[in-house]
């Protein structure tokens, strides 16, 4: 596993009016053990692309939400790394990363949620979304997640 790079990745943590945050429950998670997980848009990196471009490019493709409808409060100060579980490990991503390296942005939604579509992209990723108060995401990400999320929070919540 230590051999394997991360895969380069951007989130997008999407807070609305009211202080909430915006997560998505993932369709391929299904019936596996994670299912019931939820989720804050991201994704990987395309060639060319910087860190915020990918960002503001996953929001839209996962939630129908356009860069004109957020406003861009804050990148994380640091880049996130989490480790794939041993049970993931060479199953996604065609085996060729250990996790991801995640660079994260904070935004504040200017539409409403008759702006979000889940089926904006081919195939969808979420089958439903919600708005929850920041300080429950980490409870609701997967476990190997869980301490990107609550880093996310701590360095985010004062700007939400």
């Amino acid at each position: 596993m230590s051999d394997l790079p991360y895969r380069p990745c951007a989130g997008f943590m999407l807070a609305n009016a009211q202080g909430h945050v915006f997560v998505g429950q993932r369709i391929d998670r299904r019936g596996s053990q994670f299912s019931g997980a939820w989720q804050m848009p991201q994704g990987g990196i395309d060639k060319g692309e910087d860190e915020e471009q990918a960002a503001l490019r996953e929001l839209e493709e996962e939630t129908g939400v356009g860069a004109h409808l957020v406003e861009v409060i804050a990148r994380s100060a640091k880049t996130h790394f989490y480790d794939l579980p041993p049970e993931l490990l060479g199953k996604v991503w065609k085996g060729k990363y250990r996790g991801q390296e995640q660079h994260w942005f904070l935004g504040r939604f200017l539409g409403s949620d008759s702006d979000i579509n889940l089926n904006a992209h081919h195939p969808a990723e979420f089958e439903s979304y919600r708005w929850v108060e920041p300080m429950r995401l980490p409870e609701l990400i997967v476990p190997f997640k869980r301490d990107v999320y609550t880093a996310l929070v701590d360095e985010f919540v004062s700007l939400i």
